[in-house]
């Protein structure tokens, strides 16, 4: 699954650096993740901990993450790649 959309960067390439022994930082630099818009950010940093703390399998859990934006609401968030903003 892709995780950052701006950088394209998958969960695998993300559990695949950590499992490798790489910190939240060294991904960030080496992937660009969580370098753009910062949305990615949670879950990322959430399958970087799940890899370091010996997990087997990675698993995607956003309701893990306590530093959830303020901005965040209860709609779900509208991808849109026009410019014009289209009320969700």
């Amino acid at each position: 699954m892709i995780v950052c959309v701006c950088r394209r960067v998958s969960d695998r390439e993300i559990t695949r650096h950590a499992h490798a022994g790489m910190s939240f930082d060294d991904i960030q630099f080496e992937l660009g993740v969580a370098t753009q818009c910062g949305r990615c950010e949670c879950t990322a940093r959430g399958l970087v901990e799940q890899c370091h703390a010996s997990n087997p399998v990675a698993a995607i859990n956003n309701a893990a993450c306590a530093e959830e934006p303020a901005h965040r609401t209860e709609r779900p968030l509208v991808w849109n790649c026009s410019f014009r903003s289209q009320p969700a």
